[in-house]
């Protein structure tokens, strides 16, 4: 397990960075957002989805549960969970079918899905900083190490 911690003065700084990183993404990776109402989990998700090509409004799926994003090099699942009443939901929609070594799963609200999702290759936390936002990037497979390596490598 290793981590990685950034801060960012504000959400745009934020938003720069995962537009810059997203073409690093390896496919295979379930996500984990972390943080409360506000902290700029959809921002993150929407920086990442837009950095690998996607041109399009990327909004958070908070009624939908997920939206699907297929590009160029693979596909993005943006999942928000924040309305999820139960984790059951999770299974009537076949969600065990979106992960796959062709995929990277974006999960916000991850705790609403406890024992129905997998467990992530990266957690990241995100916190109030100063005026503007710090991420905290934890990996919790030989996937998620790889991935924070490739990110650290272009600081």
């Amino acid at each position: 397990m290793s981590s990685l911690t950034l801060q960012f003065a504000d959400e745009a700084a934020m938003l720069t960075w995962a537009q810059s990183h997203a073409l690093q993404l390896q496919s295979g990776l379930v996500i984990h957002l972390n943080g409360d109402l506000g902290m700029g989990k959809t921002t993150l998700s929407r920086g990442l989805i837009q950095g690998l090509g996607h041109e399009g409004n990327v909004k958070s799926p908070t009624y939908t549960l997920v939206e699907p994003y297929e590009l160029d090099t693979l596909t993005v699942y943006h999942f928000d969970l924040y309305r999820l009443a139960d984790p059951e939901e999770l299974e009537f929609m076949g969600v065990r079918d979106y992960f796959s070594d062709q995929t990277v799963c974006l999960i916000e609200w991850p705790e609403k899905g406890v024992g129905v999702l997998p467990e992530a290759d990266i957690d990241i936390l995100i916190e109030p900083w100063q005026q503007g936002r710090q991420l905290t990037l934890t990996s919790h497979s030989p996937k998620g190490d790889a991935q924070l390596s490739a990110w650290a490598s272009v600081l």
